[in-house]
């Protein structure tokens, strides 16, 4: 299947889904009319949208017991009887996201009820970023912005939407960590949140960097996995993989009574410099400093990532 039949069964995905199902027509209507702000945040543009329809995804209940009292609304039979979707890698389904972000947003699940834990899918995570050319493909960690954290799932999302592509072409101080055949890794620092990206020419050496990276991070106990977010885009036969190591899911600020509320809880879009705000009130109030605080608390320190790094590279000496 070439790019030129991918972009349009995607397109005519859309076409189909936004002629037949009214509340995905108006809520992707409704961005046209979304209000967008920037700042700089040291070296980083980090954008906050104002968009109404994401509260669900924002106050979204992820404890055990309120996922366990509600009907997955990823699995098929659970869906919207409007909801379609094009079948993909023989276990995935590509879905219209009915409560957008990006001009065009994708959720991608699993066909079967397994939960979100992303060691073992770097493969199949780079090879949909690669289907889907025009698209930044992410993955938000059962604790760190996942509202299905039951159900295993990918987004994606129109690429040049997302500011740190870009910001980390022009501004991000990058550390050597890891060199490999096929693949490299660097710690990125300077863009007001740390992350790790790794350049790979092909799937096998860019899951198997992941891998040891995903190995050298904390885990918290009782947790199922590293608290992290992962972006992951295809470009002129190349991958690139961004990992975001938390600490935190949601900022004191999300719980905070009275005007210290802000009720925005970070994911991967947010760390891939794309702020939402879901409420007007803090759309208005927000500023450079708050942004600046909110990555400062959810996500890793130096002294986190140096540790995260001689990690790394104790393994490659022991391995």
């Amino acid at each position: 299947m070439t790019d030129m039949d991918v972009t349009n069964d995607v397109a005519r995905l859309f076409d189909r889904q936004l002629q037949e199902w009214k509340l995905a027509a108006d809520n992707y209507a409704a961005l046209s009319s979304v209000k967008v702000r920037e700042y700089e945040v040291g070296d980083a543009r980090i954008k906050l949208q104002f968009n109404p329809a994401r509260i669900i995804s924002s106050a979204a209940k992820v404890d055990a017991k309120s996922i366990k009292a509600r009907r997955c609304f990823l699995c098929g039979d659970n869906r919207p009887a409007e909801q379609d979707g094009l079948p993909w890698g023989g276990e995935y389904m590509i879905l219209v996201n009915p409560y957008p972000i990006f001009p065009r947003h994708l959720t991608v699940p699993n066909i079967n009820h397994v939960p979100q834990r992303i060691s073992g899918r770097m493969p199949d995570m780079m090879r949909l970023a690669e289907y889907l050319d025009g698209f930044v493909v992410f993955y938000n960690g059962p604790h760190c912005g996942a509202s299905a954290p039951d159900h295993f799932h990918f987004q994606a999302g129109n690429k040049g939407f997302m500011t740190f592509d870009s910001d980390l072409e022009c501004h991000g101080k990058k550390e050597l960590v890891k060199a490999a055949e096929g693949a490299e890794m660097y710690l990125v620092e300077g863009l007001a949140r740390r992350a790790f990206v790794i350049n790979a020419a092909s799937v096998e050496s860019g899951a198997d960097m992941f891998e040891c990276l995903y190995r050298a991070l904390p885990m918290k106990e009782g947790d199922e996995e590293p608290m992290l977010n992962i972006l992951c885009w295809y470009t002129d036969g190349e991958w690139r993989i961004a990992v975001f190591p938390r600490v935190k899911h949601r900022p004191d600020c999300y719980f905070a009574e009275g005007e210290a509320n802000i009720l925005i809880t970070p994911a991967s879009v947010d760390m891939g410099g794309v702020f939402i705000a879901p409420l007007e009130k803090d759309f208005e109030k927000v500023t450079a400093d708050d942004i600046k605080n909110i990555f400062d608390e959810v996500c890793i320190s130096e002294v986190e990532a140096r540790r995260i790094v001689d990690n790394i590279k104790w393994a490659k000496h022991h391995g």
